[in-house]
C-alpha cells in the first residue's frame, strides 16, 4: 500500500514564504496605485532595422514612457513560477486525497469480503462437525484462521489510511487558506501579464514596420540596379552591332585574302602531289627491276646448285668404278679407300701445317719490320727535340676500317678458293677446309687488330698541329748562340756538388730515444704481390698498402721495378710527404701481359732509413694435378660380388687438359704401336679446331671494331659431331681417324676381360680448371686370393708429370651369403608398412644357424622376421623384412640417412655360428612424405549474389615421389569442384590446378571447409569464406545464347529486369540485403548495363527504374561486324601484293646430315658478304588509311567474302541503386552498389553472310547527294548469293511517304547467282533522308542503307532583318544602294525579283480603308506614297536571272522621288524558280524639297495622301525664301517613383540631306529660341544651336524635371521655335507638353 503523506513539505514552506515576501514587497497593492503597472521599453540603438523618419514621428504611448528595470521584471517571472508551484503542490495533494479515498473503499470492500467468507466457513465448518468429516473441518478451521489474520491486517491498513487521509486533507486545508491569502497577489500578477503582453505586441508592431521600410528600400534599390543595367544592356548591345559591322567587314577582307592563299596551297599541293606520284612510278619501276634480278639470281643459283650435284655425282661414280677396280684385282677396297682417306689427311694437314708456318713467319718479320721502323722514327724525333726543331707528321689518308677489312678478306677468299680447287674432290673435307678458313680469319683479325693499333699512332697530341697551315716554331740564331749545349762549365759543377750532396744526405740512421731502428722501415699488405692465371692481353690491377713500421716520421720514393718486368709492370704511387710511425699509404700495380710466360722480381722503394723490396710473382694458367690416394684398397670380399670404388683426379690449376688412363701393361703396348699414337691421333681434328675456334673468338671480343661476318656465322652445315641419328653417316666420314684413339674406348685392353681389377666407365676425358673427376676401379672377384693392379694417368698437357696409383683386394670364399645383397624398396612414405623376402643362399654341407640383426637406430623401423633360424645345407632361407618408416626416421637414422636426397641405406647383418665374418646386405629406400598441400590456405570469394557463381583457382601440390589418389569429400551444396568433382590422381611432385565454384542460395555470411583426403585417409582442410549478396533485382535470364548471326546481320532478344522486392517481412520469403546487414527497402530500384568497349552488344535500354513488384523489358542486340584494324591490315596487305612486296620469310636453318662447304657456297657466302645498298620501301602505315577510301570498302567486301565462323563470349555487368533515375537527373548521380551487381552472360556466334552486295565495292550505304526537291535519283544495286544453295528473298517495306522507292526486286537467287535491283530517291521537302532496306532470307538479312538529301533553294541576303530604308532624298533626285543574293545551296537557283507596287494584285489593297479611318495604332499599308509622274519610286537591276552554286549576284536599288513626302514605301519580292518566295523586304524612303529635315516628334498627319493632288502654289513661289511655319509637338511624361526619380527625355533629330545640286551653303545651321524660358519651366535643351554638315544628322536632347510649383494635375504647355537655315529658312512651332504620371498608372499602361 503506497504513502500518500506529504513528501514536499519544505517546498511548501519556501513557496510560502516567497509569497509572503513579495506581499510585503508591495505586490498586494492596488491595481491604481502608484507605481504599478508602468513597463516601459528602452530603444536599442544598435537594433537591425532602421526606423525610418515616419515612426520616428510618431508619437510613443505613455503607459510606455516610464522605464521597467530588469529587477522588475525577475521578481514578476518569480511571483508567477511560486504561485505555479503552490499551485501545483495544491493539485497534487488534491489528487493524493482523491487517492487515499479510493483505497480506503477498496480497503473497506475487502474487509467485508473476508467477513462473509469468515461467516460462510464457520456455517461450513459447524455443517461438517455435525457430519464428523474430520478432514473438512480441520482443512475449514486452517481457512477461518487464515481469514482472520487477513481480516487483522485489513483493520490495521483501514487504521493507517484513515490517518494519511485525515492528515492530507487537513495539509490541503492549510494551503487552501494560503492560497486565500495570496489571492491579491494572483491579480496583480494578472494585470502585469496583462500589460507585459500589450508591450510585446508593440514591440512586435514597431519591428513589422521596420520590416516593411527596409523591405521598401530593398525594392528602390533593386529598380535602381535594374534601370542601370538595361541601360548597360542598350550600351552593350550598341557596342555589339558595332563590333558586328567591323568584324563583318575584316570577315570581307579576309575572305578575299583566304582565296589568295588557298588558290596559292591549292597549286603548292598539285605540284607535290606530281612529285609523289612521279617518285612512286619512279619506285615501281626500281621494285620491278629489283625483282627481276631477284628472279635471275635465283636461276643462276638453280644452275650452280645442279652444277654441284652433277660433278657429286660424277665423283661418287668415280669412287664407285675405282672400287670395283680394286676389288676385281682381288684386293680390300675398304682398307685401300681407308688408307687413302688416311695419307688425304695427312697431306691436308702437312699443307696446313706448312701454311701457318709461313703466316706466322710473315707475321713475325712484319713486326720485326714495324719495331725497326719504330725505333728509327724515334730515334729520328729525339734528335729532332735535340736540334730545336719540331717534327710535323703530315696525316695520310689511310682507307677506312671497314674498306681495308672487305679487300682483305677479299683476298684471303681467293686463296681459299685457290686452295678448296685443289680438295674439294669429296664432301669429306669439308671440315678440313673449315679449319683452314678459320685459321686464315683469325690471321686477318690479328692483322685488323695491328692495323687498327697503327692507326691510332698517326693521331696528333694538339689538334691542328698536322694542318698544312701550322708553322713550327723556329729558334732565333742569337738564342741558339748564346748558350753552348748542356750550359756553362760552371753550372755543370753546381749541379754535379748539388747531386753529391743530395745522395749523400739522403740515407742516415733513425735513433729514437737511444734505440736505433733496424729493420725493414715499411710493412707492405699484402707481403706478396701475386698475378695468378693471367690471360695475355689482359689488364690486372691490385692495390698494395705500405706502412710505416719505424719509430717516428720517414719518408718513402719508388725506385722502380727491375729491368726484365718494365714492359709489363706499371706502378701508380704519389708519394704522400712525410708519414708518421703507423700511417699508411696506397700503391696501385698494374700488369698488363704481352708473354704467357711467368715472371718474378721485386719492387723496390727507398726510405729515410734505407731500401726495401716487395716481392712480386706472375704465374700463368696451369695445369695442377693430384689425385685423393694412391692406393685403393677393396678390403675382403667373396667371390663372384662386383665391387667399384672410385679415385678422383683433382686440378687446383687455371688450365684444363685430357687424360688418359692406362695399365702398366698397357703403357707398353701402346709404345711398341706408336704409328698412330701421335697428336693428330691421340687427339680428335675437332678438338683442335674448336681451340683454334675459340682464339679467334676471343680475339673478337677483345678488339671492338667492325668485322664483316666469319665464313662461321654463314649458314652452312657444322663440321661438329652430333650424337643424334640423323648425323652418323656425316660424322663417318669426317672424323675418321678419331675412332682409333683410346679415349671413347679407356675399357678396350687386351687381358682386361680376364682382370678382377679394372677400370669402370669413365664419363669424360677431359678435366676442367679447379674441377675434379672421378675415375671408377671395378674388383670383381674369380678366384680366391689377393690381386693387385696399378694404373697411370698422362695427359695432353707436356708440361703435367703422369700419375700412378695402384689397387688392391682380397677374395674370399665364405659359405653363406645373400645373392641380392642390395634390397631396394624404391620409394616408401611414412607409417606405411612395406615387406620384402630376403633369400638367403648357402654352399655349406650342413645346417647352419643364423641371426639376423638391424642395427641400433633403425630397430624402430625395420625388423626382420624371423630373428633366429636355420638354414639346411646346400638350399636357400627367407626372411622377411618389415619397413615401417616414422615420422622420426631422418633424426633416429642419423647418417644411414640423407636429409636432400631423403635416400636411406641400412646395413643389415646375418651372423652366421662358427664363423667370424658376418654376412651383411644393405636395404635401400627412398622415403617421401605423403602430404598434399593446398595453395592458397584460406579462399575469399567476397561478394557473390545467389544468381551467379564465382570460381577461384586452387592449386594442390604432391609433395610425394609417388602418385597419390585424392578427393574431396562432404562438399556443401553451393559448392563445386572441378574437374572430375574434386576426385583424381595426382602425380609425383605435381602441382594440380582446381576450380572451386561457389554458388550462394541466400544472402548471408558463409564460412566452411572444404576437406581433401587422400587414399591413405589423410585430410587436408582448405578453409574458405564468402557473402552472399540477394539484389533487389533479377533478370528473367542471365544466359543468352544468340543464333549464328550472319556478318553485319543483327539478332536480337528480348529480357525482363523484374523488382520481385515488396515485402521486407524476412520470416516468409527471402528478402534483398548484402550477407547478414540491412534489408533493402521497398522501393524503385535503378540497373545500369556496362557495355565493354567496341563489342557489337547494344541493350535498350540500358538504364532504367524498376518499381516494386513490376518488371521492366530489354532489348539485347547483336551486330557483329568488322574492326576498322583488321580492314586497314588487309588494305595494307593489298597494296604491299600490289607492289610486288613478299612478306619476310624466316631462313631456314642448315640442315642435318647436309653436304659440306663447296666453291660454289663459298663464291655465294663473299657475294652475300658485299656491301649493298639499301632500298628504302615506305610501308603503309594502318593510321593513314581513310575508312572512305575506295580500297578500304575493297578489303571490307573481301574479309567479308572470306569470313570464317567465330565465336565469342560476352559478360555485361548490371549495377543496382536505389530511387528514380527521373529523380536523379539535376541533383547528384545514383550510387550504384559494387555489391548488387547481376552479371548478364551473352554467347555470340557469327558466320559468313549468305547475300552481299557485288556493286560499289561491297558497300551497303548509298547515298543519292543532293538531290532537287521535285526531281529523283536511281541506283542500281547488285546483290549476289555467295552460298551454295537456292535462297528465297524478301524486302522490308520501305516509308510509303517517303522519297524513297523499290523499283524492281527479286524473287529468289540461285547459287551463285547476282541480280540487279534499283531503289529511286525523290524528295518532297528539303531535309536529309535515311531510310534502311532489308533483304531477308533463311539463311541471314542483308541491311541496305540509302542515304539522301532533298536540297531545296536557299538563298540568303546581305540586307539585315526584313526592311531597308533609304533615308531622307531632294525630291528630283535619286538614291542607289547595292545588295547581295548569296547560293548557300548546291544546286543553280533561277530567281526573280517583284515589286508590290507593281504588282496585279495592287488594287484589291487600295481598296480597303486606311489605318487613320480604322484608328489602326500601327500602319497597315505597305504601299505607300507614289510618283506623281507614274514612273516606280523604287526599282531594282538586275530583276531575274541564274545563280551559280556558291556564287552570290549584286543588286542595285534606286530611291527616285518626284516629289515631298515621309511615307514612300513599297516591298520587294524574291522569288525562286517562279514558285517559292524567298525574301521579303519593306522599301521605305523620304523626299524633301529642301536639304533640311526634322524628325522626332509626335505624329500630326496621316500615313495615306489624299488622291486629289492640288498644288495651289506655283513653282516659282515654292522657290521663294519665305518661312514656313511646321509644327511639331513633344510630350514628355514624367514617372513620380518613391525614390529618386529620373527625369523625362525626349529626341529631336535634325539632318542636311547630300544633294548634287549646287547650292550656297555647304551645311545648316539650328537655333531654339526662348531656352531661358524652357529652364525655368524644368526643361534642359542640349545643343540649343548648331551646324549640320551634308549627310550628317544632329540630336537634340530634350528633358524635363518638374519644378516646386507645378501642379500635378494640370499639364505643362510651353511653346517655343526652331529656326533652319540652309538653302531656305524653315521655323518650326515647338511645343513641350509636360505631366507628371505616378507609377501604378505606368504599371497599368505597360500592362
Amino acid at each position: 500500500m503506497a504513502d500518500f503523506r506529504f513528501e514536499n513539505k519544505d517546498d511548501l514552506t519556501e513557496t510560502i514564504s516567497n509569497l509572503e515576501e513579495f506581499k510585503r514587497d508591495g505586490f498586494g497593492d492596488l491595481p491604481g496605485e502608484k507605481g504599478h503597472g508602468v513597463i516601459s521599453k528602452k530603444v536599442d540603438k544598435n537594433a537591425p532595422f532602421d526606423f525610418g523618419w515616419k515612426y520616428k514621428k510618431k508619437k510613443v504611448p505613455t503607459n510606455r514612457k516610464k522605464k521597467a528595470t530588469y529587477k522588475d521584471r525577475v521578481r514578476t517571472l518569480h511571483l508567477r513560477r511560486n504561485i505555479n508551484n503552490l499551485d501545483r503542490i495544491y493539485e497534487e495533494k488534491k489528487f493524493f486525497v482523491m487517492k487515499t479515498k479510493q483505497d480506503l473503499e477498496a480497503c473497506l470492500q475487502r474487509i467485508d469480503s473476508i467477513q462473509k467468507q469468515k461467516t460462510h466457513v464457520e456455517t461450513e465448518i459447524q455443517m461438517e462437525k455435525e457430519a464428523h468429516n474430520i478432514a473438512a473441518v480441520f482443512r475449514l478451521q486452517a481457512m477461518h484462521q487464515r481469514l482472520c489474520t487477513e481480516m487483522e491486517h485489513e483493520k490495521d491498513l483501514e487504521a493507517k489510511i484513515s490517518s494519511i487521509l485525515k492528515e492530507n486533507e487537513e495539509n490541503m486545508w492549510h494551503i487552501e487558506i494560503e492560497e486565500g491569502k495570496f489571492r491579491i497577489l494572483r491579480e496583480n500578477l494578472k494585470v502585469e501579464e496583462e500589460k507585459l503582453a500589450q508591450f510585446l505586441q508593440g514591440q512586435t508592431e514597431e519591428r513589422l514596420i521596420q520590416a516593411k521600410m527596409a523591405a521598401v528600400r530593398i525594392e528602390h534599390n533593386k529598380n535602381f540596379q535594374l534601370q542601370k543595367a538595361m541601360e548597360r544592356e542598350k550600351t552593350y548591345e550598341l557596342h555589339r552591332q558595332k563590333v558586328i559591322r567591323e568584324a563583318k567587314k575584316n570577315h570581307r577582307i579576309a575572305v578575299q585574302f583566304l582565296r589568295t592563299t588557298l588558290a596559292k596551297v591549292r597549286k603548292k599541293e598539285a605540284k607535290e602531289e606530281k612529285k609523289s606520284q612521279e617518285y612512286m612510278k619512279r619506285r615501281m619501276d626500281a621494285v620491278i627491276a629489283l625483282k627481276n634480278s631477284i628472279t635471275a639470281n635465283r636461276d643462276t643459283q638453280q644452275k650452280l646448285r645442279a652444277w654441284d650435284r652433277a660433278k657429286a655425282h660424277l665423283i661418287k661414280k668415280k669412287e664407285e668404278a675405282e672400287k670395283e677396280a680394286i676389288a676385281a684385282q682381288g684386293g680390300d677396297a675398304v682398307k685401300q679407300t681407308l688408307h687413302e682417306k688416311l695419307n688425304m689427311e695427312l697431306e691436308i694437314q702437312r699443307q696446313l701445317f706448312e701454311e701457318e708456318q709461313k703466316i706466322r713467319k710473315c707475321e713475325i718479320v712484319s713486326r720485326l719490320l714495324k719495331e725497326e721502323a719504330d725505333d728509327e722514327k724515334r730515334k729520328q724525333r729525339q734528335l729532332d727535340l735535340e736540334n730545336g726543331k719540331r717534327w710535323m707528321i703530315k696525316a695520310k689518308k689511310l682507307p677506312s676500317l671497314k674498306e681495308r677489312t672487305w679487300h682483305h678478306f677479299m683476298d684471303m677468299c681467293e686463296e681459299q678458293s685457290q686452295v678448296l680447287s685443289s680438295v674439294v674432290e669429296s664432301h669429306k673435307h669439308v671440315s678440313i677446309s673449315e679449319q683452314e678458313c678459320s685459321l686464315s680469319l683469325g690471321s686477318t683479325d690479328d692483322e685488323l687488330l695491328n692495323n687498327q693499333e697503327e692507326e691510332t699512332l698517326t693521331e696528333p697530341e694538339i689538334m691542328g698541329l698536322w694542318s698544312e697551315k701550322y708553322k713550327p716554331y723556329k729558334v732565333p740564331k742569337d738564342e741558339v748562340e748564346r748558350k753552348p749545349l748542356g750550359g756553362t762549365k760552371m753550372e755543370q759543377d753546381i749541379l754535379a756538388n748539388t747531386l753529391e750532396k743530395l745522395r749523400s744526405g739522403m740515407i742516415h740512421k733513425q735513433v729514437v730515444s737511444g734505440r736505433e731502428f733496424k729493420g725493414c722501415p715499411f710493412y707492405s699488405k699484402p707481403d706478396l704481390i701475386h698475378f695468378k692465371n693471367f690471360d695475355v692481353g689482359k689488364t690486372y690491377k691490385k692495390k698494395m698498402t705500405l706502412i710505416n713500421a719505424s719509430y717516428t716520421i720517414n719518408y718513402c720514393k719508388l725506385v722502380g721495378v727491375e729491368d726484365h718486368l718494365k714492359d709489363f709492370i706499371t706502378i701508380h704511387f704519389d708519394p704522400p710527404g712525410p708519414m708518421s710511425a703507423g700511417i699508411s699509404c696506397e700503391v696501385l700495380i698494374t700488369f698488363k701481359p704481352m708473354i704467357n710466360k711467368d715472371l718474378e722480381g721485386n719492387i723496390t722503394f727507398l726510405a729515410q732509413t734505407g731500401s726495401f723490396s716487395i716481392p712480386l710473382k706472375c704465374t700463368t694458367k696451369k695445369c695442377v694435378l693430384s689425385l685423393d690416394k694412391e692406393l685403393i684398397d677393396f678390403g675382403t670380399y667373396v667371390v663372384g660380388e662386383i665391387v667399384s670404388r672410385t679415385i678422383t683426379l683433382e686440378n687446383h690449376g687455371a688450365l684444363g687438359t685430357k687424360f688418359q688412363v692406362n695399365t702398366y701393361t698397357e703403357k707398353c703396348d701402346l709404345e711398341g704401336k706408336s704409328l698412330n699414337i701421335t697428336d693428330s691421333t691421340l687427339y680428335s681434328l675437332d678438338d683442335k679446331f674448336t681451340d683454334e675456334k675459340n682464339t679467334s673468338n676471343h680475339l673478337d671480343t677483345q678488339s671492338e671494331i667492325y668485322c664483316p661476318p666469319t665464313l662461321d656465322a654463314i649458314p652452312f652445315p657444322s663440321p661438329k659431331v652430333s650424337d643424334s641419328p640423323s648425323e652418323e653417316p656425316y660424322q663417318e666420314h669426317t672424323i675418321v681417324t678419331i675412332e682409333e684413339p683410346v679415349y671413347e674406348a679407356v675399357e678396350i685392353n687386351s687381358g682386361e676381360d680376364q682382370a678382377e681389377i679394372k677400370l669402370g666407365e669413365i664419363t669424360t676425358n677431359e678435366i676442367r680448371p679447379f674441377s675434379s673427376v672421378k675415375i671408377p676401379i671395378l674388383f670383381t672377384p674369380i678366384i680366391p686370393g689377393s690381386s693387385e693392379a696399378k694404373f697411370q694417368l698422362t695427359f695432353k698437357n707436356p708440361d703435367c708429370q703422369p700419375l700412378c696409383f695402384t689397387a688392391v683386394g682380397l677374395a674370399i670364399i665364405v659359405p653363406v651369403w645373400v645373392p641380392k645383397p642390395n634390397v631396394d624398396l624404391n620409394i616408401c612414405m611414412y607409417d606405411r608398412l612395406y615387406q620384402e623376402a630376403v633369400i638367403i643362399q648357402t654352399r655349406s654341407k650342413a645346417a647352419l644357424r643364423l641371426k639376423f640383426e638391424v642395427c641400433e637406430k633403425l630397430k624402430k623401423h625395420i625388423e626382420l622376421l624371423p630373428e633366429t633360424g636355420y638354414i639346411q645345407a646346400q638350399s636357400s632361407y627367407s626372411v622377411q623384412l618389415k619397413f615401417l618408416p616414422r615420422l622420426s626416421l631422418p633424426e633416429d637414422a642419423g647418417e644411414y640417412f640423407d636429409k636432400d636426397t631423403r635416400v636411406l641405406e641400412a646395413p643389415m647383418t646375418i651372423r652366421v655360428a662358427d664363423q667370424k665374418r658376418p654376412v651383411k646386405f644393405t636395404v635401400h629406400a627412398i622415403v617421401t612424405t605423403s602430404d598434399l598441400d593446398i595453395e592458397p590456405k584460406e579462399v575469399d570469394f567476397g561478394y557473390c549474389t545467389i544468381y551467379e557463381a564465382a570460381y577461384t583457382k586452387v592449386t594442390l601440390i604432391n609433395k610425394s615421389l609417388l602418385p597419390q589418389e585424392f578427393g574431396f569429400i562432404s562438399t556443401p551444396e553451393f559448392v563445386e569442384i572441378q574437374p572430375n568433382d574434386g576426385f583424381g590422381t595426382i602425380l609425383p611432385l605435381q602441382s594440380l590446378y582446381l576450380d572451386i565454384i561457389f554458388k550462394p542460395n541466400k544472402a548471408k555470411e558463409y564460412s566452411f571447409k572444404l576437406i581433401c583426403i587422400s587414399e591413405i585417409n589423410r585430410e587436408f582442410t582448405l578453409l574458405c569464406k564468402a557473402i552472399g549478396v540477394h539484389p533487389p533485382l533479377e533478370l528473367s535470364h542471365y544466359r543468352v545464347r544468340f543464333a549464328a548471326t550472319a556478318l553485319f546481320d543483327t539478332s536480337m532478344v528480348t529480357l525482363y529486369v523484374i523488382n520481385s522486392h515488396v515485402n521486407m517481412n524476412s520470416l516468409t520469403h527471402a528478402v534483398p540485403r548484402i550477407g547478414s546487414g540491412e534489408i533493402e527497402p521497398v522501393g524503385p530500384k535503378s540497373f545500369e548495363f556496362l557495355l565493354p568497349q567496341d563489342a557489337p552488344i547494344m541493350i535498350i535500354p540500358s538504364v532504367g527504374t524498376v518499381l516494386p513488384g513490376k518488371k521492366c523489358m530489354i532489348e539485347v542486340i547483336f551486330k557483329p561486324v568488322l574492326s576498322e584494324t583488321t580492314i586497314k591490315k588487309e588494305v595494307v596487305k593489298m597494296r604491299n601484293r600490289k607492289l610486288g612486296v613478299n612478306p619476310p620469310k624466316k631462313d631456314p636453318g642448315p640442315k642435318k646430315g647436309g653436304k659440306g662447304l663447296s666453291a660454289v657456297s663459298l663464291k655465294a657466302a663473299v657475294r652475300w658478304l658485299k656491301p649493298r645498298s639499301p632500298i628504302k620501301k615506305d610501308h603503309p602505315k594502318p593510321e593513314k588509311i581513310r575508312t572512305d577510301s575506295d580500297e578500304y570498302l575493297i578489303a571490307k567486301a573481301t574479309l567479308t567474302r572470306d569470313f570464317q565462323k567465330q565465336f565469342q563470349k560476352y559478360v555485361i555487368p548490371c549495377v543496382i541503386a536505389r530511387g528514380d533515375v527521373k529523380d536523379k537527373k539535376d541533383r547528384i548521380p545514383l550510387n550504384f552498389s559494387n555489391y548488387n551487381t547481376l552479371y548478364l552472360e551473352l554467347y555470340c556466334p557469327t558466320v559468313a553472310p549468305s547475300i552481299v552486295v557485288a556493286s560499289d565495292s561491297g558497300k551497303t550505304v548509298f547515298n543519292f547527294g543532293d538531290i532537287a526537291v521535285g526531281h529523283r535519283g536511281i541506283k542500281r544495286i547488285t546483290i549476289q548469293n555467295v552460298c551454295s544453295e537456292y535462297l528465297d528473298t524478301e524486302f522490308s517495306i520501305l516509308n510509303p511517304y517517303g522519297p524513297f522507292i523499290l523499283l524492281c526486286p527479286c524473287r529468289g537467287l540461285q547459287p551463285k547467282e547476282s541480280q540487279d535491283i534499283a531503289v529511286s530517291f525523290s524528295p518532297r521537302e528539303s531535309n536529309t533522308f535515311l531510310e534502311t532496306l532489308e533483304i531477308i532470307s533463311k539463311k541471314g538479312t542483308l541491311t541496305l542503307t540509302m542515304v539522301g538529301k532533298g536540297v531545296a533553294s536557299t538563298i540568303t541576303c546581305s540586307i539585315e532583318g526584313d526592311v531597308l530604308n533609304m533615308g531622307y532624298v531632294i525630291a528630283g533626285e535619286t538614291a542607289t544602294s547595292t545588295f547581295k543574293l548569296q547560293n548557300s545551296s548546291t544546286l543553280p537557283i533561277k530567281y526573280s525579283i517583284f515589286l508590290e507596287s507593281l504588282s496585279l494584285l495592287r488594287n484589291k489593297e487600295q481598296l480597303k480603308m486606311p489605318g487613320f479611318v480604322n484608328n489602326s495604332e500601327q500602319r497597315t499599308n505597305i504601299i505607300g506614297t507614289q510618283n506623281y509622274n507614274g514612273r516606280s519610286v523604287f526599282s531594282v537591276s538586275p530583276v531575274d536571272g541564274v545563280i551559280e552554286p556558291g556564287k552570290a549576284q549584286d543588286f542595285t536599288l534606286t530611291f527616285s522621288p518626284d516629289h515631298e513626302s515621309l511615307y514612300f514605301s513599297d516591298r520587294m519580292q524574291v522569288v525562286l524558280f517562279n514558285k517559292r518566295m524567298s525574301h521579303q523586304i519593306l522599301l521605305k524612303g523620304a523626299a524633301r524639297e529642301h536639304m533640311m529635315f526634322v524628325e522626332g516628334g509626335d505624329p500630326l498627319d496621316v500615313t495615306v495622301e489624299t488622291l486629289a493632288v492640288i498644288n495651289s502654289v506655283t513653282e516659282d513661289e515654292r522657290r521663294e525664301d519665305v518661312e514656313e511655319m511646321k509644327a511639331i509637338i513633344l510630350t514628355l511624361e514624367y514617372v513620380q517613383l518613391d525614390s529618386a526619380s529620373t527625369p523625362a527625355t525626349r529626341e529631336l533629330q535634325v539632318g542636311c540631306i547630300r544633294t548634287s545640286q549646287p547650292t550656297m551653303k555647304k551645311s545648316i545651321d539650328f537655333s531654339l529660341d526662348n531656352i531661358h524660358l524652357l529652364q525655368h519651366k524644368g526643361f534642359t535643351v542640349e545643343p540649343s544651336r548648331g551646324i549640320v554638315d551634308r549627310g550628317q544628322t544632329k540630336t537634340i536632347n530634350v528633358s524635363w524635371v518638374p519644378t516646386a510649383d507645378f501642379d500635378p494635375d494640370q499639364p505643362l504647355v510651353v511653346t517655343t521655335f526652331l529656326t533652319l537655315r540652309g538653302d531656305v529658312k524653315e521655323i518650326y512651332r515647338l511645343v513641350f507638353i509636360a505631366h507628371v504620371v505616378s507609377e501604378w498608372i505606368l504599371g497599368d499602361s505597360l500592362k
